[in-house]
């Protein structure tokens, strides 16, 4: 059977590429280093598939279709919003066990939006090749399942919600029949105001609340933090935990390790990056 060995909850900060040099030099050699130690714990846990928890951002589903939760089970390619040093290619998948996630939820209470071709936009893209990518460059093959929660733009998917669904993936990666090894990493976050009067502002305090949230494996507590809270402390961009939510729900209150963190508001985010560690 297929087995979650390891999570991750990572940034997914597009300002890292439009201007790398903002920052003081110590500072962005942290930060890009954290997302290179992020890439060699995953070659450790020798993952067969990774699944990455995004954001949606209006780009990809527009305002015709609002997906809660959707998962690509077909051909994936991205970003659709190439940026410098970022562009777009063909992200390799692992399309049968996609569309076993997708089939077990429906049959338990989850019924996934299902995507049979998609381009990611940056919230995928950014871990899947800063992270993965450096992987299958040293010639392992491993697929990427993008998967996809209403929690860039409203109506937002509920914070619960999102941890069951991450429990969801673990219990259907538990009932496949392949011995998949699978890494899920919750992409988003932290603190961050996009397209307002406060955009640049970073709240240490929130920032720091969410990653104890995460070193403690209270999912929960996490979950019991309302919109109201998390709009006005840690901005519109905060409410991008619900994909860290997910993945600590896949983790089964696995217990979190900060890798780094940083307020970094020349890129208009706390950056945190935290492994989750099976119990």
């Amino acid at each position: 059977m297929g087995k979650v060995v390891g999570g991750f909850l990572v940034p997914h900060d597009p300002v890292m590429f439009v201007a790398p040099e903002a920052p003081a030099p110590s500072v962005r050699q942290r930060m890009w280093g954290a997302f290179s130690e992020c890439a060699r714990r995953l070659a450790e846990l020798r993952p067969t598939s990774v699944v990455i928890v995004g954001a949606d951002h209006y780009m990809l589903f527009g305002t015709s279709c609002l997906p809660s939760y959707l998962i690509g089970t077909g051909d994936v390619d991205g970003p659709l919003d190439a940026l410098p040093g970022l562009r777009r290619s063909v992200i390799p998948g692992s399309a049968d066990l996609a569309t076993h996630i997708a089939v077990h939820g429906r049959d338990s209470g989850f019924d996934w939006a299902v995507a049979r071709a998609l381009t990611v936009d940056h919230s995928v893209g950014i871990p899947n090749q800063l992270i993965v990518q450096p992987l299958r460059n040293e010639g392992v093959s491993v697929g990427t399942i993008p998967v996809y929660l209403a929690a860039g733009v409203d109506p937002y998917i509920r914070m619960s919600r999102a941890a069951g669904l991450g429990q969801q993936i673990r219990a259907a990666v538990e009932s496949y029949d392949d011995n998949e090894r699978v890494v899920v990493i919750g992409s988003g976050g932290l603190s961050h105001w996009v397209g307002t009067a406060d955009m640049g502002r970073v709240n240490e305090t929130f920032d720091r609340k969410v990653l104890g949230y995460a070193e403690r494996g209270e999912v929960d507590s996490m979950c019991d933090l309302s919109d109201d809270y998390i709009l006005e402390h840690g901005g519109n961009g905060g409410m991008e935990i619900r994909n860290w939510a997910c993945a600590m729900g896949a983790m089964d209150g696995a217990r979190g390790e900060v890798i780094d963190y940083e307020p970094v508001p020349e890129w208009v985010t706390g950056l945190g990056f935290v492994q989750l560690h099976v119990q």
